[in-house]
C-alpha cells in the first residue's frame, strides 16, 4: 500500500508528536507499505518519513515548486515529485494513496484532513481515512464535526467517512482493512 500521512512542518511541537510519526513511519515500513507526503523537511512530516526511510521502506515526497525555491525540502526522500501549486500537490498525494492518515498539525494539515473527507463525501476519494489522535490533539475537531452531525450540518451516515485511531499501530491496521462503509461507498461509486 502507499499511504498519504498529513502532518505538521513545525519542528516546535511536543516530543510526544514526534516519537508517533516516527513510530507510524517505522511500522509502516515494516508491513512493506510506502509513505506519501508533502516532503516537508521539518516537523512531523519529516520525522515520520526518515523514519520509514530508516526501517528500509519508501518515502515519496509531492511539493509544488514554490516551496523547491524557498529550500522547504525534504532532500533525503526516496522520490520527489515537483507540482505547480498546492492544488496539485494535494490531488497528486490522493492519486498516489490507498489511505490516508492525519497526524496532528495546523491549518495545513487540517485543510487537507478535511478536504479529503469532504471528497470521499462526494464519492471522489474511497479510501480508508484515519485520524490519529496523538494525545487528544483531534478531540475538538472530532466533537465540532459530531456538534455538525448533531445540528444536520451532516448526516449521520457521514461520520462514517473516517476512523479514529489512538496508536500509529492502530492507524495502520485501520488503513489495511477497508470498514463496511469504505465498500459500500466504492460500489455505489462503481454503478
Amino acid at each position: 500500500m502507499k499511504i498519504t500521512v498529513y502532518g505538521a512542518s513545525s519542528g516546535q511541537v511536543k516530543d510526544i508528536y514526534v516519537e508517533t510519526a516516527r513510530q507510524l513511519g517505522t511500522i509502516m515500513a515494516r508491513r512493506g507499505h510506502a509513505l506519501v507526503n508533502g516532503a516537508g523537511r521539518m516537523g512531523l512530516m519529516a520525522a515520520s518519513a526518515e523514519a520509514c526511510m530508516k526501517a528500509g521502506g519508501q518515502a515519496i515526497g509531492v511539493i509544488p515548486q514554490f516551496m523547491i525555491e524557498q529550500s522547504w525540502q525534504h532532500k533525503g526522500m526516496s522520490q520527489l515529485i515537483v507540482t505547480r501549486d498546492m492544488h496539485e500537490r494535494k490531488e497528486r498525494m490522493a492519486e498516489l494513496s490507498d489511505a490516508c492518515v492525519a497526524l496532528p498539525g495546523g491549518v495545513g494539515t487540517l485543510e487537507e484532513l478535511l478536504e479529503i473527507i469532504t471528497w470521499k463525501q462526494l464519492g471522489l476519494y474511497l479510501k480508508p481515512i484515519v485520524v490519529l489522535n496523538v494525545d487528544g490533539c483531534f478531540s475538538p475537531l472530532l466533537e465540532q464535526l459530531q456538534l455538525a452531525v448533531d445540528e444536520r450540518f451532516m448526516r449521520p451516515f457521514h461520520a462514517q467517512l473516517w476512523q479514529v485511531a489512538e496508536t500509529a499501530e492502530e492507524a495502520v491496521s485501520l488503513c489495511e482493512t477497508t470498514p463496511e462503509w469504505d465498500k459500500n461507498l466504492q460500489k455505489f461509486a462503481a454503478l
